[in-house]
């Protein structure tokens, strides 16, 4: 069963490519960007791409095509006269990564929105979005999802820069201060009777937050709250299973996700004891693809089990972003009934970087 559903799932992902790339190919629809590109290969990828392992003819996307200006060179000419907003990502040195986006982060958590269960989420609830701010798109994207289900978003405010320029200078005692003060934030809107039933935060500010009720005779359940969706690489089997079983415990619910300004969403298929609280995201396909790739040979895919980058392809109508290594490693997992394509687990900061890149900063 499962086997015939990954294989509809690859010819939806096939078809998607193939109008993707007329798309943002077209003088008519494309972006300036790739149509310059287009213009310097010596093919015309609207006749040789018919399929998704046709994009490995692409060279390797490079990191820094997002830095810098000018930024409507990403724009594509089909969606002329759309507001467009701008999300940035990393920038902690120098010039950050950009991403123009319209409509895809709505579309994105309207998406993720059906595989919230409303016993936990109820449709309605006013949430708290406790995660980093500013030109970041996951604040307009949590706060979307909280108005498509019908609720009101209370916001904090949270710089991760500010956050890694102290980790970098050493200074632990003004990031303790400074985390306590995107707690108290926290803390104070959800004891000001707005009735917030639903959450967004990291693993780092969640037990923070649980940490501090705690020592103020209360608890994340007592206050409210009954479903935490939560993003970050710190989530492992261990932590989950602390989070579920000491920070929330009975009657609060709690969704990993794994996700970045590029990608959108993965979801986690039900993490459960019986899996050994073991966490598996898969990408919003056929939007966005995942796979996990060999660390010597980026265009060999691992086998299922196997350790690997993460290589992310981004496909709408909006951002056409094609084998973007990303920041972090983890194993191949098969398709599932929920996801019927491969998804990854146990993402981590990859060994290639971690010497380098400060991450998991909140």
């Amino acid at each position: 069963m499962i086997n015939t559903m990954a294989q509809q799932a690859r010819e939806r992902l096939d078809a998607h490519v193939r109008e993707i790339i007329e798309w943002h190919f077209n003088p008519t629809t494309g972006c300036d960007f790739w149509l310059d590109f287009a213009s310097k290969l010596g093919w015309d990828p609207r006749k040789e791409i018919r399929q998704f392992a046709d994009l490995r003819k692409f060279p390797r996307f490079e990191d820094d095509w997002l830095r810098g200006g000018p930024v409507r060179r990403w724009a594509p000419r089909g969606l002329a006269g759309k507001p467009m907003f701008v999300f940035e990502t990393g920038g902690t040195t120098g010039v950050p990564k950009s991403r123009l986006a319209m409509e895809d982060f709505r579309i994105d958590y309207e998406m993720f929105s059906e595989t919230l269960p409303d016993k936990y989420f109820p449709r309605g609830a006013n949430w708290l979005m406790l995660g980093p701010s500013g030109p970041r798109r996951l604040r307009l994207a949590v706060e979307h999802l909280c108005q498509h289900r019908g609720g009101v978003c209370f916001c904090v405010d949270l710089d991760p820069r500010w956050v890694i320029k102290l980790i970098r200078q050493g200074r632990m005692d003004h990031l303790e201060m400074y985390k306590a003060h995107v707690i108290e934030q926290a803390i104070t809107l959800l004891n000001a009777g707005h009735d917030i039933r639903c959450m967004f935060t990291t693993p780092k500010l969640l037990e923070s937050l649980a940490e501090e009720l705690e020592n103020r005779g209360t608890s994340i359940k007592a206050s409210g709250i009954t479903g935490i969706f939560a993003g970050g690489t710190e989530f492992t089997p261990q932590y989950t299973r602390f989070a579920m079983e000491e920070l929330l415990g009975d009657g609060v619910y709690m969704t990993p996700t794994y996700g970045n300004t590029l990608m959108g969403l993965a979801c986690s298929r039900p993490v459960t004891p019986e899996d050994g609280y073991k966490i598996a995201y898969y990408a919003p396909q056929p939007r966005a693809v995942i796979e996990v790739v060999a660390f010597d040979d980026y265009d060999r895919v691992v086998n299922y089990g196997e350790t690997g980058r993460v290589r992310l392809t981004t496909l709408t109508k909006e951002t056409f972003v094609p084998g973007f290594l990303e920041r972090d490693e983890g194993e191949r997992e098969p398709p599932c009934a929920q996801y019927p394509w491969d998804g990854v687990s146990g993402v981590r900061p990859s060994r290639q970087l971690a010497a380098t890149t400060t991450v998991g900063v909140y």
